[in-house]
């Protein structure tokens, strides 16, 4: 029987979602929980990879379990067992063929920015002083959906068949006179690549690539061309949709 799993967590202390041999992973975490409650050697498989610093508001990962299992008390037991930063909402039965991955039609990311300093805004928004205009860097945003191929935006030498995605949201939503995020949603995304959007969307908005220049950034395909990667503690997976 198959059994998804709906969880959320602060990537802060981890090196990402997925088991690292020198790190903790958030997916170690769930495995070993899932293991140790059911007794039994539990392999998860989550809905994407997230990296080292990177939160998810929500994230969903499946494992198969030869038993009826009782998701509101397993997901009881979860909370108890797993470390604060990690929270599960649900444990449900899905049809034994849905895929955590490959059964999502798309997935969205938000990245939060301020521009005044605030205690509270630290470890989950980046904080810059410099002057943005957010009116050019939506321009920008709103040319990524002219196009499949990120290959620009893709972190070099990543393990990829493809660096095609079909983008069909991309926008700056302002949240109050100092903050905003950045939301961005595809089928897919490729490893680095929303943080490497955001950087070359802030040359823009610094005036440093005019909307010519970032085209020509994309269609290029060079990840050399594009801006910085931004730092991934103001990285959240917000949504996954099946």
């Amino acid at each position: 029987m198959r059994y998804f799993v709906n969880l959320s967590y602060d990537g802060t202390r981890y090196h990402g979602w997925q088991i690292q041999p020198n790190g903790d992973s958030v997916q170690a975490r769930l495995q070993g929980a899932l293991s140790l409650l059911l007794r039994s050697e539990i392999i998860v498989t989550g809905a994407g990879r997230t990296d080292a610093g990177v939160h998810a508001r929500m994230m969903v990962a499946h494992f198969d379990f030869e038993g009826a299992l009782d998701g509101r008390q397993l997901t009881y037991k979860l909370n108890k067992l797993l470390p604060r930063d990690i929270a599960v909402r649900s444990v449900e039965r899905v049809a034994d063929d849905l895929h955590a991955r490959f059964s999502a039609t798309s997935r969205m990311y938000r990245y939060y920015l301020h521009t005044e300093k605030n205690p509270f805004l630290s470890f989950t928004s980046c904080e810059l002083h410099y002057p943005l205009d957010f009116s050019r860097m939506n321009e920008a945003a709103k040319v990524l959906m002219d196009y499949e191929d990120f290959g620009a935006f893709c972190k070099a030498h990543a393990d990829v068949k493809t660096t095609l995605c079909h983008v069909t949201v991309a926008e700056w939503v302002q949240t109050s006179p100092t903050t905003w995020y950045f939301e961005i949603r595809a089928n897919r995304f490729l490893r680095n690549m929303v943080r490497a959007v955001v950087g070359t969307l802030i040359d823009v908005g610094r005036g440093r690539v005019t909307l010519d220049d970032f085209r020509k950034i994309i269609e290029g395909k060079k990840r050399t061309e594009a801006g910085e990667s931004m730092p991934a503690h103001a990285l959240f997976l917000e949504d996954i949709t099946y």
